[in-house]
């Protein structure tokens, strides 16, 4: 997902590589275009100390350490509380479809490093599966003190709901800040506070490939898309390739019909807990999503598209 700036307003951009992809800064005052890419960095490099599931050091990493012989608890740094309490209310949006204890199973399937390192393999020799994931509501949060609690061979990911909060949480700290509008687009999950361009920030949907699908005009929204073609990896098991999306009911990287889904909502972080689920709802995500007043577009893998009520036709 990209965006394309409106011939009207001109916003100014830049883009830059943290936590395992490609971000983009739009503004439309050009002078915050420094200021803002600085803080961006930042909260990224924040998130990645507390969450990566690839650093040794960060706080989920040694908070699964513990939890390999038995319960475990720590005392969080606020970034990590932040992000794993929007984790924790993107599990009871989808009614624990996007769970943050799937990390052993995304694992277990071959997405045991960067993905960058993941994809150079010429193969996951022996992917495997766990049985069960530990599940969200086990996971004990207390805000106040900062004391995080998980059961044992938890292994937390916020893969599906930090870099969309950190979105929300960035366009949200510009706003503030600075004068102008600001869209955050980190690695496809967008967020915009502030003063709107002229004629709106204009989203550019776009397949796994690059290749454009359909371009539409925001007006305040946020938007994720969710896929099963762009973060994968070759397996030993005949020509199966397994995607970073794993379905917490069976522990086992989703089966979907779906090579992507793109959803609108109030904040990118609803916005991708939604896109999530759907690919893991599979046939039932468009009735999913059209009870839960989601606007959406569903791209099968077959080419053929759906979309909810709300979401604008695709251009002429």
């Amino acid at each position: 997902m990209t965006t394309v700036a409106p011939p009207q307003a001109q916003p100014t951009s830049t883009r830059f590589h943290a936590i395992g992809t490609t971000h983009r800064i739009h503004v439309t005052e050009p002078a915050t275009l420094i200021d803002a890419t600085a803080i961006a960095r930042e909260e990224l490099a924040q998130l990645d100390l507390a969450a990566s599931r690839f650093r040794p050091d960060s706080e989920v990493s040694r908070l699964a350490a513990r939890a390999a012989y038995g319960p475990a608890w720590v005392f969080a740094s606020p970034t990590l509380v932040h992000y794993l309490g929007e984790a924790l209310r993107a599990a009871r949006l989808t009614d624990g479809l996007v769970d943050p204890t799937v990390g052993a199973a995304v694992a277990a399937s071959g997405y045991d490093a960067d993905l960058l390192l993941v994809q150079r393999r010429p193969a996951v020799a022996h992917p495997r599966h766990v049985e069960s994931v530990p599940g969200w509501r086990r996971i004990d949060l207390d805000p106040a003190s900062r004391r995080v609690t998980v059961p044992m061979g938890c292994v937390i990911d916020l893969g599906a709901s930090a870099k969309a909060a950190a979105a929300d949480r960035i366009a949200a700290s510009l706003a503030a800040r600075f004068p102008g509008g600001f869209l955050v687009n980190l690695g496809g999950d967008i967020a915009t506070a502030g003063d709107l361009p002229a004629g709106g920030w204009r989203i550019g949907i776009e397949a796994a490939s690059g290749s454009p699908l359909q371009v539409v005009t925001g007006a305040g929204q946020a938007f994720a898309t969710s896929s099963t073609q762009k973060r994968t990896w070759a397996t030993g098991v005949s020509d199966e390739r397994r995607h970073h999306i794993v379905d917490p009911r069976t522990g086992r990287t989703a089966a979907s019909p779906w090579a992507q889904v793109t959803c609108a909502a109030a904040s990118a972080l609803e916005a991708n807990a939604a896109s999530t689920a759907a690919i893991i709802l599979g046939p039932e995500a468009p009735d999913w999503l059209r009870r839960n007043g989601i606007p959406a577009r569903l791209d099968s893998l077959d080419g053929t598209v759906m979309t909810t009520p709300g979401w604008p036709e695709a251009d002429r």
